[in-house]
């Protein structure tokens, strides 16, 4: 399976740089496998595809400040771009500067006496230690919010919350689980009130998410790691859907990664750790039976993860449509749902 199968090429104007006004004004594409048909909506409208049985997983993850500027012992500045939390004093980070810091060596961050030392390297990334109170509370102290790189503006005060899901709770993600940026919160209870169930799980996005795969067979792609843990109470909910054959919808990939790695085992598992799953065109999915998404970067797993929920052919299909019709591409953009 060549990388070469999930190219496209997109206008550069298609990639939203802003949010919409409110978050429910998206356009909302929803593919229809069992017809392969494709219809136009607006995201308002997601309530006209639930059914009372449906049960809808949302990530809970919250999007930490994960880009710091400082500067090294010699004085040279330094931008650090947090990859991901890997405990309460220690991340894994990339590091962009004139002259590489040497292993070893501290970064002082701007307006403060900080000090991140820098542990290790591992290939383009570095492994950083955080004094007290630890990597999450510093970011939240000297951190900015990290927009995507494909967002080519500075972050405002707007983004503190528009790149924030309204139910984010669990810090350490540093990225946001785009299609959970549709919701407000009358769209939620909106939702409560047709009798859909909604059950909360956490997978801390990493900025892997953003990278593309860069071997031409996609079977020899080495997948990025990322925290996530599904409750007792949400794995007992999802068993119960199953054995009642009852629709399962992920709201956005990252809840769908971590459902089906919990799900690895044979049943769906309480539990938390780390998970490299890597969904591509062949995987038998195990919990999800529906998916709302946002439209994804050319090359990248998440999608191929969406081409093997519907299938390669619809999804270049689907996205060729997305272009001609000009919808908003990336985190900041529209919404497909994938029933």
């Amino acid at each position: 399976m060549k990388i070469s199968d999930f190219e496209y090429q997109l206008p550069q104007r298609l990639i939203a740089q802003h949010p919409p006004e409110h978050r429910r004004d998206a356009r909302l594409m929803v593919i229809h496998r069992e017809t392969e048909t494709i219809e136009h909506r607006m995201f308002s409208d997601f309530l006209e595809f639930l059914t009372a049985s449906d049960l809808m997983i949302f990530n809970d993850t919250k999007v930490i400040p994960a880009r710091f500027f400082g500067k090294k012992s010699t004085g040279g500045r330094v931008e650090i771009m947090l990859e991901r939390v890997t405990g309460v004093r220690s991340a894994i980070a990339q590091i962009r500067a004139s002259k590489m810091p040497k292993v070893g060596s501290e970064i002082i961050l701007n307006d403060s006496d900080i000090a991140l030392r820098l542990k290790e390297r591992k290939g383009r990334f570095f492994v950083l230690e955080f004094p007290e109170p630890g990597a999450t509370a510093i970011a939240a102290e000297y951190g900015q919010v990290p927009l995507p790189p494909y967002i080519r503006r500075h972050p405002g005060t707007a983004d503190l919350a528009r790149y924030q899901t309204v139910y984010a709770e669990k810090g350490g993600a540093v990225a946001a689980p785009t299609a959970g940026l549709h919701f407000d919160q009358e769209m939620l209870d909106a939702i409560d009130q047709t009798g859909v169930t909604r059950e909360m799980i956490t997978l801390h996005v990493g900025a892997g998410t953003f990278q593309p795969v860069q071997v031409d067979d996609i079977r020899e792609h080495i997948m990025h790691k990322e925290w996530f843990s599904l409750s007792e109470a949400a794995a007992k909910r999802i068993l119960v859907q199953k054995q009642c054959n009852q629709r399962v919808l992920a709201v956005g990939t990252t809840s769908l990664r971590a459902v089906e790695s919990a799900a690895l085992g044979g049943e769906v598992s309480p539990g938390q750790g780390e998970t490299d799953i890597f969904i591509y065109p062949g995987y038998q999915f195990k919990v999800i039976d529906a998916l709302l998404t946002n439209f994804h970067l050319p090359g990248s797993t998440l999608l191929m993860l969406v081409s093997a929920l519907m299938g390669r052919e619809l999804m270049k299909e689907a996205y060729r449509t997305a272009i001609d019709q000009e919808y908003r591409f990336f985190s900041y953009g529209d919404a497909m749902l994938i029933v």
